[in-house]
């Protein structure tokens, strides 16, 4: 610990506090609205930064945005949080009004596309983890903006988590590159979209 600079880090953008929070946030509305750049760019002009799902050097997929602050030098720990706190709660204002201009200005075109990811969960042979992702993404959105009932978000969070290829070469004890997985995820995610069905009646 250095009394001026705090925290000394192997990754001198962590100097400081060395606290790097982040949320996962799903934008699916900012995406197809094509503002999603717009609102990317605003992130690192107020000292936050994004990443895909798994955090640093990964892809975005599934429309899920990790946010994180970008600098860890010259606030405080509660700070921080609370400037995190702040902006990602206008992101998903945003988000929001989104996703009400896509329902009043292509309603049909929405209910296709999420009706259409709905189906291809609940009958797929096979599924790759984008794709698995992607379709959650849009079945996600229809349950957010009331289109698809009968689906719970905590359903759709466990596939989020179990249909990802290390959970699931676990979970089917079997190596990260064999061929079945994708037949294996579909499997899964029939199974669990059918038992929550069936609970609902």
């Amino acid at each position: 610990f250095h009394p001026e600079f705090g925290y000394l880090t192997s990754c001198p953008t962590n100097v400081g506090t060395g606290l790097r929070a982040s949320v996962l946030i799903h934008l699916p509305g900012l995406v197809l609205t094509k503002e999603i750049t717009k609102v990317l760019q605003g992130l690192s002009q107020v000292g936050l930064t994004f990443r895909g799902l798994y955090g640093e050097g990964s892809e975005v997929v599934g429309n899920f945005f990790q946010l994180s602050n970008q600098t860890t030098l010259g606030q405080t720990e509660p700070e921080l949080l609370d400037h995190l706190g702040k902006v990602v709660r206008q992101v998903m204002e945003y988000e929001e009004q989104a996703r009400q201009v896509l329902i009043r200005n292509a309603p049909a075109i929405i209910e296709d596309k999420v009706w259409r990811a709905y189906g291809l969960l609940r009958y797929a042979r096979a599924l790759s983890f984008d794709e698995a992702m992607n379709l959650l993404s849009g079945v996600r959105l229809g349950v957010g903006v009331g289109l698809i009932p009968g689906v719970s978000i905590y359903t759709l969070n466990t596939l989020l988590i179990h249909a990802q290829p290390a959970h699931l070469a676990a979970a089917e004890d079997l190596p990260l590159d064999d061929a079945d997985l994708p037949l294996r995820r579909a499997r899964l995610v029939r199974r669990v979209l059918e038992e929550e069905v069936g609970r609902r009646g």
